[in-house]
């Protein structure tokens, strides 16, 4: 019996997810994952991607969770969590990727305009932004369970939902961020990736 904490989520899209990571972050040598949550996908993709350094961040209160991931991986590659409330002070250094998964539907939305905002702050130019989770087109949902999880996540917290892709392009381009692709994953999610 194992005291780290577990997402079944994680588990089911890590392989997926790294699939994308290793062509977009073949020259990426330093990632900031925001909301670490588990610690499960930064133990696996620096497991994965050993020319990289991850660096691991999330609220406080998620941080002995990491840190029981990562002492059970003794990785070298992979840095202890730092205290990252997207609306509060960012890290003063900077990276040449930054990754986050399932963060900006639990998100309120001026939650979410910090979350761009920071990005902007410490992704390098030439570096690339790669945000995973459900998202909308137009306004509409990609699928039935998309729509149904949208009423489900309004219902837990009316400020949260899944995002529409244009309001978040607007936002990366605010932040001189660029477009560059929408990968369709399993489960009705998206990979959007933007580049500096």
């Amino acid at each position: 019996m194992t005291d780290k904490p577990f997402a079944e989520s994680c588990e089911e899209n890590k392989q997926p997810i790294l699939a994308v990571l290793e062509r977009l972050f073949t020259g990426v040598r330093r990632v900031l994952e925001v909301g670490s949550g588990t610690g499960q996908h930064a133990v696996y993709f620096a497991g994965a991607m050993p020319h990289l350094y991850w660096q691991t961040s999330d609220r406080e209160e998620n941080h002995p969770g990491i840190r029981a991931w990562l002492a059970d991986a003794s990785l070298p590659n992979i840095g202890l969590p730092i205290s990252l409330d997207v609306t509060e002070t960012w890290p003063a250094r900077t990276y040449d990727g930054v990754f986050s998964a399932n963060t900006a539907h639990i998100m309120s939305w001026p939650e979410v305009q910090h979350f761009f905002q920071g990005v902007g702050q410490v992704l390098e130019p030439g570096g690339r932004f790669v945000l995973y989770g459900p998202c909308n087109f137009g306004g509409n949902y990609t699928s039935d369970s998309n729509r149904n999880f949208d009423h489900w996540l309004k219902e837990r917290d009316p400020l949260s939902g899944i995002r529409n892709f244009e309001d978040l392009n607007r936002l990366a381009g605010e932040q001189g961020l660029r477009f560059l692709e929408d990968i369709e994953m399993p489960v009705n999610n998206r990979t959007l990736v933007w580049h500096r």
